[in-house]
């Protein structure tokens, strides 16, 4: 049984005793006291109805708490000021909680979500910083899907900006190689090496800059020599892109590429639109003089609002319009699909193309779509909403979603671990600049690290083995890192930190699931938990691990309504911790009570579980050794 059946019993209660003292009714949640002494559950509707009944707010708890007396297994006593303070029977919740595993809760019944991450410009690698929007929107995605959401996951490629411009304008103009002259990933070649030599020329050559407007005008001329070349770059970098994907096992449904949302004519349709609506309109003078410019409710004209500028071609945020509008299906769906790709998990990933009639219904026309990107991009978004609410209206245009996150920095520490210089205390990254570190190389200096803690651990394993182990003791390093942090908090990333097996990190999670594992490997018995033998385990660590783990399904509940992998980041931690108490203060195999030694390892297998279907929806494998 969860913990919700006695929160939402309490409630009914309340209710019930609100009615029968015919007090009016008014909004309450029941919550968890701060204190263990205070019970499990309180609500404080009395101090709602002071004023109404003309009462103090301890005498209407007295009265509230007579009429719902002792039932349902739960106690209740008013307390001071004017508190209603609930206790569970505890001996039930163990058994029940113990007994099964608590069911994910069917938030979604169907309802179609997509979600789109990662959308890092086809021109380089993905670095720490693309991780955070990586594992954030896959942690969502399966976060949505476990709580009954029908999600596609969607990887927006823009192979048609100002990015993959530098790129071709280094190939063809700038006299750098196509092929890489030593042996590395493509998209580390034409990041680390192309991209950033490239944008060097353009600070001390800025008419370089104007040969990058015309490749652009090429590029989006979709059947130039230009364009085609372009697009067999981008290709061979997005591959490679993926493959980091896939190794921290991010998995994709369908390939958006900007260039065919162009190619639709999409982005013509709403610009008619746009000016019809007066939405759009063309600057006759001024800084912006020749562009076209987005007005809506928010006021003053800005760069950020062009939708077309002066020479013609369109800005980012006009073709984000149409794309966000085709999520919702604003706009009809004027893509075929072809199959990209056979991921390594066997799933297939589209992609969007614009020859043949194949169509694929669950990539558009949502009821909400989330745009996983970083804060610096919120300008943008809003005028996006903004835009859409004045076509649509604001109640459609509710479902589009932009979930913003703070950057990733780099610790001093690890920056001089990775061979860079830096003079203060953390590192704000630049691709442009080449101040970065790609994922690539991050998770093979975490995987070194591993490697060799997990060496010394496990003298008797094969390499193979150690290598499999030390590959997963570093994504989980780097996923829990950049997945237990608040939003709006701008994280500061150290490789040494992120692998300590002490604390709140990935690695430390892992060898809890371990732990719990290697009991229930060695233990020569079978778990079992009867009323009784529930009854037993009335330690306060016991008991206090036991309410936790029966809250496993409200923080599924809680992590899918806010969009917010932390609550399942932090419940993993929190639990792991207070396992590990337990295991520290009540001995398992060596217990010679036997009812009480099968109830507590029945109580290891229940957090091994759910620790090992938490770890699963933040994308951390948990192996059964490290």
């Amino acid at each position: 049984m969860s913990f919700r059946v006695y929160r939402d019993r309490v409630k009914a209660k309340v209710i019930a005793a609100l009615d029968e003292i015919g007090a009016p009714r008014v909004e309450f949640e029941p919550q968890e006291p701060p204190r263990p002494e205070f019970g499990d559950i309180y609500v404080n509707v009395a101090f709602s109805l002071a004023k109404a009944l003309k009462k103090s707010p301890y005498e209407i708890a007295k009265m509230l708490a007579e009429k719902i007396g002792s039932v349902d297994s739960l106690s209740c006593e008013p307390y001071q000021p004017g508190y209603i303070n609930f206790r569970i029977n505890y001996p039930e919740l163990a058994f029940t909680t113990l007994a099964r595993e608590t069911a994910f809760p069917n938030l979604g019944r169907g309802e179609k979500v997509l979600v789109e991450h990662t959308s890092v410009n086809p021109n380089k690698a993905l670095h720490i910083g693309h991780a955070r929007n990586v594992f954030l929107g896959d942690s969502i995605a399966r976060i949505l899907r476990s709580t009954g959401y029908k999600v596609s996951v969607l990887n927006y490629v823009d192979d048609s900006g100002l990015q993959v411009a530098d790129i071709i304008v280094g190939l063809l103009h700038l006299g750098f190689d196509v092929e890489p002259q030593k042996q590395e990933k493509y998209d580390h070649y034409a990041g680390d090496t192309i991209y950033v030599q490239v944008n060097e020329l353009y600070e001390k050559n800025p008419k370089l800059q104007e040969k990058r407007g015309e490749v652009l005008k090429e590029i989006e001329e979709r059947n130039s020599k230009t364009a085609k070349f372009a697009a067999e770059i981008t290709e061979r970098i997005l591959k490679e892109q993926l493959k980091t994907c896939w190794r921290v096992g991010a998995y994709y449904d369908c390939l958006v590429f900007e260039s065919h949302i162009l190619a639709t004519k999409m982005w013509d349709s709403f610009f008619k639109m746009l000016k019809g609506k007066n939405i759009a309109k063309y600057a006759e003078s001024g800084e912006l003089a020749g562009c076209w410019i987005a007005i809506t409710k928010e006021g003053e004209e800005d760069t950020e609002k062009v939708l077309v500028r002066s020479n013609g071609t369109a800005t980012y945020i006009a073709k984000d319009i149409p794309f966000a509008a085709w999520k919702l299906g604003l706009t009809d769906d004027r893509f075929g699909y072809k199959i990209f790709l056979k991921q390594p998990n066997g799933q297939k990933l589209y992609a969007t193309t614009l020859v043949g009639n194949e169509k694929h219904p669950e990539f558009w026309d949502a009821k909400k779509a989330i745009t996983v990107i970083d804060v610096r991009q919120k300008r943008l978004q809003d005028i996006i909403s903004a835009i859409l609410a004045e076509l649509a209206g604001s109640k459609i245009v509710s479902g589009y979603i932009h979930l913003g996150y703070e950057v990733v920095t780099l610790s001093k520490n690890t920056v001089a671990e990775l061979g860079i210089e830096a003079e203060k205390k953390f590192l704000q990254m630049s691709g442009r600049k080449g101040i970065y570190i790609n994922l690539d190389n991050a998770l093979d200096a975490l995987r070194k690290k591993a490697l060799a803690e997990t060496k010394n651990r496990n003298e008797d394993q094969s390499k193979e083995w150690l290598e499999d182990v030390a590959e997963k003791i570093a994504i989980a390093a780097i996923r829990y890192e950049l997945l237990k942090q608040d939003l709006d908090k701008i994280i500061v990333f150290d490789l040494q930190e992120s692998l300590n097996l002490i604390g709140e990190t990935g690695p430390y999670l892992q060898y809890s699931y371990a732990r719990a594992s290697r009991i229930l490997e060695k233990a020569s018995f079978e778990a079992e938990i009867t009323e009784k033998s529930a009854a037993m385990l009335d330690k306060e660590w016991e008991i206090a691990l036991v309410k936790t783990l029966a809250k496993f399904d409200m923080k599924v509940e809680e992590a899918s309504v806010n969009v917010a992998p932390k609550v399942l980041a932090r419940y993993a931690f929190q639990i792991s911790s207070l396992f590990n108490s337990f295991y520290e203060k009540s001995p398992v195999i060596s217990e010679a009570n036997e009812e009480v030694k099968k109830a507590r390892l029945a109580l290891v297998s229940m957090f091994r579980n759910t620790l090992g279907r938490t770890a699963e929806l933040l994308g951390i494998e948990t192996p059964s050794r490290i």
